[in-house]
């Protein structure tokens, strides 16, 4: 199944997507935050900013 999944994202519209991964330190805790976004190939620097 799984190669099938990875076979599926190549194709077509999945090359459009980049997965972002930003950590943020959380207030509460200090412990870091990792959170996790799929956006558009165009838009990859602003999601970073």
């Amino acid at each position: 199944m799984a190669k099938k999944t990875v076979a599926s994202l190549q194709k077509g519209e999945g090359r459009t997507y980049s997965k972002v991964i930003i950590m943020e330190r959380s207030p509460k805790t200090g412990a870091y935050v990792f959170k996790e976004e799929m956006v558009p190939n165009d838009a990859v620097k602003d999601a970073l900013k």
